[in-house]
């Protein structure tokens, strides 16, 4: 990390934006004592100023560090395939300065001892701030639920039994009814497993073609339609992990004008992403390897009309924000048959370079984007993040939306090197990241200018 201790931070020149604000425009900013202290029109930096790090942003963006509130760092019981540490390098590589990690760890994360371990060793990592998510079940067996409250007291900050559906719809009430006592999300991951056993990819004529089993849109919308239902009755707290169907959009649109409040989600891959992709198919031409088991994931990737409802969804504010669901594996998990392959694949060094191709095809607009990953997932989560204004955390991500690089998995800094996206150009690259007020990632490959303290020749 460069800058560390009393330096400030000046981030000259760069295009500002800031979604929670409404700010959009030619700007410094300036980082003081670890936190946002001022926004000012551009001027000189001051000359021969001790302990003062500058950044020259010109031609970049500058907007708050990204937020994700899905990821998987595996750890503690899985290290092989992530730890807190190298995700959270990952994490501040792809521009994220806040992480929410997945409870379905080996244990998985059902008592308070483990929550204050994910937040002790992310804390002595110093680089992205990690949030512990616990399960809604013990065991995430979905039959008893956890001491809630007293994880939420320990520091987690969302309950989740991740890809074990909540199939017990008592259970599933009595959580709802808990999350409103203690103010925290139950995020939920909608399928109906009856309709899912041994299906790997999307149910339709890409599946047909392959031969694989297929796994029908529908399993998500039943639930995604009785979860809307207990909401209703309820009145907790409710948010929708990777919605991936235009049937779920239209449930998820129709209960918004019933009045009823929840939050909702989508990943990048769901959004640049189709069945096709299973068969060889890549937007660039280059013809990929059919049953590639990168491109097996939970849940899977679906049609071209998905895809379209779920970019229209995010554009008008249907879907609040996007997650990643960064899923790292070994590389035993996924060389193998398609059918015995995890689910899964690495998402948070490529997530931000993927979603800007829908920018430069006119299909998002900037500032649309920038809130879905920053200010909108902090506010359902109840994280200090997502804005640039004075007093606020010194989180920042900066990039370049026109760098074109190409995806080589060898350089990640997660240990899961598993994507479908090895090998292809994507146009925008984080160039920066500042956390807690510290420069904690510098990409040498671009050319950015640092100067003043601390920075090494």
């Amino acid at each position: 990390m460069y800058g560390e201790g009393d330096v400030d931070i000046l981030i000259q020149g760069g295009r500002v934006v800031d979604p929670g604000r409404d700010v959009d425009r030619r700007a410094d900013v300036w980082i003081r004592n670890g936190v946002i202290d001022e926004i000012t029109d551009p001027r000189p930096a001051p000359e021969g100023r001790r302990g003062l790090l500058v950044i020259d942003a010109s031609e970049q963006i500058v907007c708050p560090g990204l937020v994700d509130v899905h990821t998987h760092l595996r750890d503690p019981g899985q290290e092989e395939k992530e730890t807190i540490a190298t995700g959270a390098l990952a994490a501040v590589q792809g521009g994220f300065t806040s992480v929410c990690c997945m409870a379905n760890t080996s244990p998985p994360v059902d008592n308070r001892a483990l929550v204050e371990y994910i937040l002790r060793t992310a804390n002595g990592v110093g680089l992205a701030r990690v949030y512990p998510l616990a399960t809604v079940t013990r065991g995430m067996n979905g039959r008893e639920l956890t001491e809630m409250a007293d994880l939420a007291d320990a520091g987690a900050v969302a309950f989740s039994d991740d890809g074990k559906p909540v199939m017990n719809s008592a259970v599933m009430r009595h959580a709802l009814e808990y999350s409103r006592l203690i103010d925290r999300p139950i995020m939920v991951h909608e399928e109906d497993a009856s309709l899912t056993n041994a299906a790997v990819m999307n149910e339709g004529p890409v599946a047909t073609r392959l031969g694989l089993k297929g796994w029908p849109g529908i399993a998500e919308e039943i639930l995604i339609a009785r979860d809307l239902l207990l909401l209703e009755h309820t009145g907790g707290r409710l948010h929708l992990a990777h919605v991936t169907t235009a049937g779920g959009v239209d449930l998820i649109r129709r209960a918004r004008e019933r009045g009823l409040r929840f939050t909702a989600e989508v990943t990048p891959h769901h959004l640049t992403m189709t069945d096709e992709w299973v068969a060889g198919y890549r937007p660039s031409g280059n013809k990929g390897i059919p049953y590639d088991t990168d491109t097996k994931v939970n849940p899977p990737l679906r049609t071209e009309h998905d895809r379209q409802a779920l970019i229209e969804a995010v554009r008008d504010g249907t879907i609040d924000f996007i997650s990643t669901d960064h899923a790292p594996h070994s590389e035993v998990d996924k060389l193998c048959e398609y059918g015995a392959a995890a689910f899964g694949f690495s998402g948070l060094e490529t997530a931000l370079g993927s979603l800007l191709g829908l920018v430069h095809e006119g299909l998002l607009d900037l500032s649309v984007l920038i809130r879905r990953l920053t200010v909108n997932a902090a506010h359902a989560f109840n994280l200090p993040a997502g804005e640039l204004r004075p007093g606020a955390p010194g989180d920042i991500c900066i990039f370049d939306p026109g760098r074109s690089w190409i995806v080589d998995p060898s350089k990640f800094a997660s240990k899961g090197k598993n994507t479908p996206l090895k090998g292809q150009v994507l146009r925008g690259q984080v160039t920066a990241t500042i956390c807690r007020g510290r420069l904690v990632y510098l990409n040498k490959d671009c050319r950015t200018i640092v100067s003043g303290a601390e920075v090494p020749a």
